[in-house]
């Protein structure tokens, strides 16, 4: 049962910051939790409709889709149904770059630059407007309440954000302490700040945790290091994002924790595509998203098979998201999850396609191949694994307790077992391995086009 103040902050306090700030975040929560559970079918022609808006509104106000529209010789309300999207072009990240002023409508309201944070390469600039806010904060809060938790129950945040000392920041570290929201830098992983923060957790007894996979299993496990027990402290949940979870990651947060640990995938700048229920289902956010899963070559897969996500976010009409390239590779479900609801699914999340690495002989593999032999190799910290090549490999290794001589012998035998007998391996040992300028961890890079 909720507490008085989490009554209070979820009822109150939260939709009155929302409503000064000019969003409709309130309203949309609860459309989507009676839309959760329509058939397939009533979403489908909901999002038709939605699409249908969308592209009416970016043909007369956005000047680069009214370009298109006219170069291509069709209009908005030809597009009759969901697979009708296929006529219109991908749009990539070189596109925006190029066309930055021309994707805003000239309506936009409240218009806010965001860009990636670059873990792919370089970072891309947009721009996102209230009605996009709105409705990824309410997919987020309907999702938390999935699991029994609301705004305002006590919340630990471990993201790659430094905490900032502007004007606006303090507002906002405001608003995070009315909401019982604390900030964990996941850029600062030393092994003082390590400290701190499993204090801060054991202090606070927050009902929920959520951050990055390889952040918060690296403070479980420096908990059990230390000796700090962290299951008992009434966590529900922890809630991942924005990196890949691996098995492991999820065994350690759950196990230290003692909490559930659910799955969240999505961007900055693609929006909140889904998140895993308690009955295990990777549901997408169908009243704001279409996802579509394609081919290298941009050929539009069936359930069950392996692609390219491509997402059109219908609340982005002050720049639009329409047929967005993502860069993530994943797997549409052809199941139903046992919830009951109608929402579609994603069956797999396989990471992004600089995530995969190509053999001397040019076969793709996911970067788990070389991976987890690393990951069992005992003496190990942190690793990364860069593939600069088809024949050379990097990996910097941070040595832990007995990290003997005989490490990087197994770290080169396991990878050429995968990649091939041919490719070179150089290991080096660092003290540290950096995270991305967005305070992600990645595991592997491969600088090898996929072909």
């Amino acid at each position: 049962m909720a507490s008085l103040y989490t009554t209070l902050a979820a009822g109150l306090i939260f939709p009155l910051h929302e409503r000064l700030k000019h969003h409709d975040t309130v309203a949309v929560r609860k459309h989507m939790e009676d839309a959760q559970w329509w058939s397939p079918e009533r979403l489908e022609a909901f999002q038709l409709q939605r699409l249908r808006a969308l592209l009416t509104n970016a043909q007369q106000h956005v000047p680069y889709y009214r370009e298109l529209f006219a170069k291509l010789g069709c209009k908005a309300e030809d597009i009759r149904s969901l697979g009708d999207l296929k006529c219109l072009p991908f749009l990539t990240k070189p596109i925006i770059r190029q066309n930055l002023e021309q994707l805003k409508s000239g309506q936009a309201q409240g218009l806010a630059r965001f860009n990636t944070g670059g873990s792919s390469g370089e970072p891309l600039i947009f721009f996102i407007g209230r009605e996009r806010v709105s409705h990824d904060v309410a997919a987020k809060w309907r999702a938390t309440r999935w699991w029994g938790v609301d705004i305002g129950d006590p919340e630990i945040v471990v993201w790659g954000s430094p905490v900032e000392l502007t004007a606006q920041d303090r507002i906002r570290q405001m608003r995070d302490r009315l909401l019982r929201s604390q900030l964990l830098p996941a850029f600062e992983m030393s092994e003082a700040n390590l400290d701190g923060f499993v204090a801060t957790i054991r202090r606070t007894r927050p009902t929920m945790l959520f951050g990055y996979p390889s952040s918060l299993s690296l403070i479980a496990r420096h908990a059990e290091k230390r000796g700090q027990s962290m299951d008992g402290l009434g966590i529900k949940v922890a809630f991942v994002t924005a990196e890949r979870l691996y098995d492991h990651q999820r065994d350690d947060i759950a196990r230290i924790f003692g909490c559930q640990v659910a799955n969240g995938y999505g961007g900055r700048d693609a929006g909140f595509i889904a998140h895993q229920c308690p009955q295990g289902g990777m549901h997408i956010t169908a009243e704001d998203i279409i996802v579509e899963i394609v081919d290298r070559d941009g050929n539009a897969l069936p359930r069950g098979a392996v692609g390219e996500v491509v997402v059109t976010h219908m609340a982005t009409g002050d720049f639009p998201f329409v047929r967005y390239r993502t860069g993530d590779v994943a797997i549409l479900s052809d199941k139903t999850c046992a919830c009951g609801r109608g929402l579609p699914m994603l069956e797999e999340i396989q990471g992004r396609t600089t995530d995969f690495v190509v053999a001397a002989d040019g076969t793709i593999m996911h970067g788990l191949a070389v991976v987890y032999p690393i990951r069992d190799i005992p003496g190990i910290e942190a690793f990364k694994v860069v593939q600069e090549t088809r024949e050379h490999v990097s990996v910097q290794i941070v040595p832990g307790e007995g990290c003997g001589a005989e490490v990087e012998v197994a770290i080169a035998k396991g990878i050429k077992a995968r990649l091939g007998q041919s490719v070179t391996v150089a290991v080096e040992r660092v003290g540290e391995i950096p995270r991305e300028q967005s305070g992600k961890y990645r595991y592997i890079v491969s600088h090898v086009m996929l072909t």
